[in-house]
């Protein structure tokens, strides 16, 4: 916000953005805030992107989709009733653009993280059956990897440098991030700390349950590509099959 006032557009945006994220608050609720941060917590707090340009961005599309639909539908002379519909849906999308950039964030970086989970457990398996602790194998991870992952568990240790407990910084892990298998990983590494078993068992656990998933969600996948492919065959390729055969 500082380097936005500095620039001379900015001392215009500035103002604008402030008086925007104050509607934004009164339309939302008082609980929107908190959604909002905890979402951009998982979608990896994109740079440029705090709460009030959320908020502020929510405003500034609604009513910039409201005036460009308005001008589009009188030029365009359209009915009052597909007037009313283009507009309402128009600033609708102008609205709900912010939260929906967030939400498509959050699912390629799930998916990124749910992929080079399996890869970064292998590392952490062959790290800590080397010799090393715990906290050291996280450290290859995010020294030797590249994601969100290895952003999230660089995180995790600066949070254990500066005082928080190992399982606090792994709940922490959990909470901002929406893969199932990043939390389960997450719940049988403080239950192993908890209670004292032996990492290296754990973690090998835990990559062959988590390859198995993975294997098993490809599978999946796969029986489902002859449903998906029958709709484009129907309507697109057997129709052009039958020009070229019955054509000539």
């Amino acid at each position: 916000d500082e380097s936005l006032s500095r620039r001379p557009m900015g001392r215009i945006m500035a103002p604008l953005q402030q008086r925007a994220s104050k509607l934004a608050k009164r339309l939302s609720g008082a609980d929107a805030p908190e959604r909002i941060r905890r979402r951009l917590d998982i979608a990896g707090n994109p740079v440029g992107w705090t709460v009030e340009r959320v908020q502020a961005g929510k405003v500034i599309g609604a009513v910039t989709m409201f005036l460009v639909s308005l001008a589009l539908t009188g030029l365009m002379g359209t009915g009052v009733t597909l007037r009313i519909v283009f507009v309402l849906g128009a600033t609708a999308i102008g609205w709900f653009g912010p939260n929906l950039y967030l939400y498509q964030k959050v699912y390629d970086r799930s998916k990124r993280m749910q992929r080079d989970l399996p890869d970064a457990i292998d590392l952490m398996t062959i790290s800590v059956e080397s010799g090393l602790a715990f906290d050291a194998a996280v450290q290859q991870v995010a020294r030797n990897t590249e994601g969100p992952l290895a952003d999230e568990f660089s995180r995790v240790l600066r949070e254990m440098q500066i005082g928080q407990g190992r399982a606090e910084a792994l709940r922490g892990l959990a909470e901002r991030t929406e893969v199932d298998d990043v939390k389960s990983f997450v719940t049988a590494m403080v239950q192993a700390d908890s209670f004292g078993i032996p990492i290296a068992n754990v973690l090998r656990i835990q990559s062959s349950e988590i390859r198995s998933k993975r294997r098993q969600r490809a599978e999946e996948q796969a029986q489902k590509v002859p449903v998906k492919i029958t709709v484009p065959l129907i309507f697109c390729i057997l129709p052009t099959l039958f020009i070229a055969v019955m054509g000539p």
